[in-house]
């Protein structure tokens, strides 16, 4: 099945391809190797503190925030 990009960059799958809902939601992946999309569709029960103890960047490593606010040099 070929499915195609419209002017605002969004696809649409028929349903015929995958029964969804509104407001399911997917993660995607681009493989460079394949020059392939991969869409996973993701659990609607996701527990997110969950998802954040698996990042795998420690937020100990994040830089520290600054206090002053942007300043331009012009």
């Amino acid at each position: 099945m070929v499915i195609t990009l419209d002017a605002k960059r969004r696809l649409t799958v028929p349903a015929s391809l995958a029964p969804t809902r509104p407001g399911d939601v997917f993660e995607a992946d681009f493989d460079p190797e394949e020059d392939a999309i991969v869409f996973r569709r993701l659990s609607r029960n996701t527990n997110w503190v969950a998802v954040l103890e698996d990042c795998p960047v420690p937020m100990d490593d994040l830089p520290p925030r600054r206090r002053e606010h942007f300043r331009s040099k012009l």
